[in-house]
């Protein structure tokens, strides 16, 4: 069988966003008036990273008859995606372990999300794959969830997310960048970076707070108000 190929415009756009936090990005979809914070989804270990575009999957609750099968569109899924998951937020069944964690990191998949609970955590913590989720407990969807819809719109913690949409995600959650919307976010949550950065080199060397954040225009940063081209 044939691997996917990555994109390699997607790839550049994700190494830019793999280089910003996500309240850095979080700041900038503010001031985009895009509310892209997932609530509620967490890594299942603080040190996981990831940065790359959804591949989107639905799933729904089985029904009388109905085989169950869980993840078995693993292998159209290109490398460097990542595979984001919406099962409704439900918390008594998993939707993701640990077979699907070693496949996914052999793929060199980015990293998975999931609006619901996924397992194995050992594993993925083992193999630094990332998972970030609402959380984690051992019982298999098998036979009680059943695939609904994939590279479809899904619902990850209150934010819409579309096939090919940037996803961010640190120690602090996840961010979901619309696809239209990724070089204006990136490029501002770059200078709203710059912009913290120069506050903290001005503290280190003996600066008021107040003053420091004051030259940087720090309380408007993520204001949709904040007008780009009077940056000084």
């Amino acid at each position: 069988m044939t691997t996917p190929t990555p994109d390699a415009a997607d790839a550049a756009l994700a190494a830019r966003a793999a280089k910003l936090d996500t309240a850095a990005i979080s700041d900038a979809l503010d001031r985009a008036g895009v509310p892209g914070q997932c609530h509620g989804i967490t890594p299942r270990d603080p040190a996981f990273q990831l940065a790359g575009h959804a591949y989107t999957v639905l799933y729904r609750p089985a029904g009388h008859g109905d085989e169950g099968h869980v993840g078995d569109y693993a292998d159209e899924v290109a490398p460097g995606s990542v595979i984001v998951i919406d099962n409704r937020g439900r918390d008594d069944v998993g939707t993701w372990g640990n077979i699907l964690t070693e496949f996914a990191h052999l793929r060199k998949l980015a990293g998975t999300v999931i609006d619901g609970n996924c397992r194995d955590v050992a594993l993925c913590r083992r193999l630094g794959y990332p998972i970030f989720a609402r959380d984690h407990w051992m019982r298999t969807g098998k036979g009680r969830i059943q695939l609904a819809g994939l590279q479809v719109p899904v619902q990850i913690g209150g934010v819409v997310v579309h096939p090919g949409d940037l996803l961010r995600g640190d120690a602090d959650g996840v961010v979901v960048v619309p696809r239209a919307l990724r070089e204006r976010v990136l490029t501002d949550a770059e200078e709203i970076t710059a912009r913290e950065n120069a506050i903290r080199q001005a503290i280190r060397a003996g600066a008021r707070l107040d003053e420091a954040r004051t030259a940087q225009r720090y309380h408007d940063l993520q204001s949709p108000a904040y007008a780009r081209g009077a940056k000084d």
